[in-house]
């Protein structure tokens, strides 16, 4: 029977290639959004992949979301907490709540679901959650204290998370992407592009997000069983942590 797995942020950029590469791998796959239905129902359109909305920094809504995705496709086995968002400003400049809508939606996310699904999980005696975090949430970024913060944040979870449960037969790993060809990166300047970020990446290109979901597919099948709480880094040699 196929494994259920639940992607947040699932119907964009990385998160819809991740949703779509543990779909071909034969999962029965969720995909969450917050806000952009029109995006979402084109995914859902284009991919077959079940699209279910609620804001995943708000613990009640995900506790329902994850009760209608059960009662709809079955047991979360596979969770992918991938939903994230960047509010950036000099810590000087920055306002109170893009601290707090980036901590919300980029760390607080990862509790909310993980708590919704652990238990289940436990019981089961088996799980396997992959965690999105970033370049910048291991070596920092100018501009961007609170996104580098939360990523930070969620390597040391996944860190606690898979020492609680390792006997349980549940792995808990990260993944930190460096720049991938998404919307928000291609929407950078050329000029900018080729000058600034570039020649900082040794391989002398952006990721794919299918790479980065190729990353996720591997560490949530059964041949992953070994790694946990570890943090792959897929940045094309930018930042060796």
């Amino acid at each position: 029977m196929a494994r259920v797995a639940i992607v947040t942020g699932g119907t964009r950029g990385i998160g819809a290639a991740i949703s779509i590469s543990l779909k071909d791998a034969g999962y029965k796959v969720a995909a969450s959004y917050g806000g952009n239905d029109e995006a979402a129902a084109a995914f859902k359109e284009q991919s077959g992949i079940a699209v279910f909305k609620w804001d995943v920094g708000d613990f009640a809504a995900c506790k329902s979301g994850i009760a209608r995705v059960e009662a709809e496709l079955g047991p979360i086995e596979v969770l992918v907490n991938n939903a994230g968002i960047t509010r950036d400003a000099m810590c000087h400049r920055m306002e109170a709540e893009a601290w707090r809508a980036v901590i919300s939606t980029n760390l607080d996310s990862v509790f909310n679901m993980t708590r919704n699904v652990i238990e289940g999980m436990r019981g089961r005696g088996f799980g396997r959650i992959v965690s999105i975090s970033s370049i910048n949430g291991q070596k920092g970024q100018m501009g961007q204290s609170n996104y580098s913060a939360a990523k930070a944040g969620l390597i040391g979870f996944t860190k606690a998370l898979a020492q609680e449960n390792a006997f349980k037969g549940i792995t808990v790993n990260a993944i930190a992407p460096g720049y991938i060809a998404t919307e928000m990166v291609k929407a950078v300047p050329e000029e900018v592009l080729k000058t600034k970020i570039l020649p900082h990446i040794p391989v002398g290109r952006l990721g794919e997000p299918e790479e980065i979901a190729r990353c996720v597919t591997f560490l949530a099948s059964d041949e992953a069983g070994f790694i946990t709480g570890s943090t792959l880094t897929a940045n094309g040699g930018q930042y060796m942590a």
